[in-house]
């Protein structure tokens, strides 16, 4: 395929994805209000949630990136407060927080998985194959499921057993494919698949776990449905990433995953009606696409990224604007992995300069940092990497930080 567009030098998509992203805007100076909250929310578009909590949760860390040391309190009110802000569903296939107007745009998702139709990846694995076998085993389980949580909820998944039978931890994983850790309890993939179809929500959260309720008990009643949701969806996509190709957009590792024939449909229509410039990227063999709203300015900030940030989802687009491989390495064996276990890059001006291993020692209120490993031809970065390191620390509540030398 010919390429078509302007010739973008990387370094210039680089600075539109920061852009994108609210990296350039600069960090507010003085107290911090939710309307600053709001802003970067916004920008960032979406706030994946995990589980790790080697430094703190996944959903917090995007924020301190671009805002430095906001309340993680004033978060969670707009997460799972009386006057949320925020919702809790897939986007694409992420488990994530996203502003309620997106609820709406997403509604045709919920009615797929609640017909069970998997083919635009509405519900984790875990539940595809788990409610098959639920189906045949256990008809009319997940009705109960639903009756118990409208009569007694918010519930957590263990509070669950509308019928008291549950499996044993040493029992065999009835659901071959879905591996031990979705070893799931029947009950939990029930209302797993509830939550895909929008029927239950996550209300709020203990110890993290999530407490499910009905959704129309949970959340305000949501504006109408878009006749064409999917193209919003693939909007907001690109105003978050400023610019890349339709795979970076829609693909399986895009910002938003859609069906490959109804990406390019809706793409070539965005692209007619001028909400999409093409666009050619230095070394980028594909044909790009920049969001017509897209700005290219300076960058000049210091950050450490999550590896759960919108920023850096998609890997291989970070090593073509970055030029960093970046993997996250939690899930490599001990002897495998390379510059540590939870490892966060290092953003100063509008490069990826550095890998920092990070850990916080809770017990000795520490903010541990086993390893620091520069890029190859990168700046000193060593005074603005111990500022953030101590902004880091602060934040998190943590007294000390221990560092290598130089860093302290």
């Amino acid at each position: 395929m010919k390429l078509i567009g302007d010739d973008v030098p990387v370094a210039a998509a680089r600075r539109i994805a920061l852009v994108a992203q609210g990296f350039a805007s600069g960090r507010p100076v003085g107290r911090l209000d939710v309307r600053q909250l709001r802003r970067a929310i916004a920008e960032a578009g979406v706030l994946q949630v995990d589980a790790v909590n080697v430094l703190t949760r996944a959903h917090y860390l995007p924020l301190f990136s671009r805002l430095g040391n906001y309340s993680r309190d004033r978060l969670d009110q707009l997460s799972w407060g009386p006057d949320r802000e925020l919702f809790e569903y897939f986007w694409a296939h992420k488990a994530a927080l996203l502003p309620l107007a997106y609820f709406p745009l997403l509604q045709h998702r919920m009615r797929a998985a609640e017909q069970q139709d998997w083919s635009i990846g509405s519900a984790p694995w875990s539940v595809v194959i788990g409610m098959q076998r639920l189906q045949k085993d256990r008809p009319g389980f997940v009705e109960r499921v639903l009756a118990t949580i409208a009569e007694r909820g918010p519930l957590t998944a263990g509070q669950i057993a509308p019928d008291d039978v549950r499996r044993k931890r040493t029992d065999p994983d009835p659901d071959p494919g879905t591996g031990k850790m979705w070893n799931w309890q029947d009950a939990k993939i029930a209302v797993e698949y509830l939550f895909a179809a929008g029927q239950v929500t996550v209300a709020g959260r203990k110890n993290f776990e999530r407490r499910y309720d009905l959704t129309e008990r949970a959340l305000p009643a949501p504006g109408p449905e878009p006749d064409d949701p999917q193209h919003e969806l693939i909007r907001i996509a690109a105003r978050g990433i400023g610019i890349g190709t339709a795979a970076d957009l829609c693909g399986a590792r895009g910002h938003y995953k859609l069906p490959t024939a109804t990406a390019r449909r809706i793409v070539a229509e965005l692209t007619e009606a001028g909400e999409l410039i093409p666009a050619k990227v230095e070394g980028v063999k594909q044909q790009s696409y920049r969001w017509h709203e897209a700005t290219d300015r300076p960058v000049d900030t210091r950050a450490l990224i999550s590896p759960f940030d919108p920023l850096i989802w998609n890997r291989d687009r970070t090593q073509h604007y970055f030029d960093f491989f970046y993997r996250i390495s939690i899930y490599t064996p001990a002897a495998e992995r390379i510059h540590g276990y939870y490892v966060l890059p290092f953003l100063l001006g509008d490069r990826l300069v550095a890998r920092v291993d990070l850990k916080a020692d809770r017990a000795t209120s520490t903010l541990l940092v086993p390893t620091v490993t520069a890029e190859p031809g990168a700046p000193d970065f060593t005074e603005p990497l111990a500022a953030e390191l101590r902004l880091m620390a602060d934040w998190l509540g943590l007294e000390n930080v221990s560092a290598p030398n130089g860093l302290c």
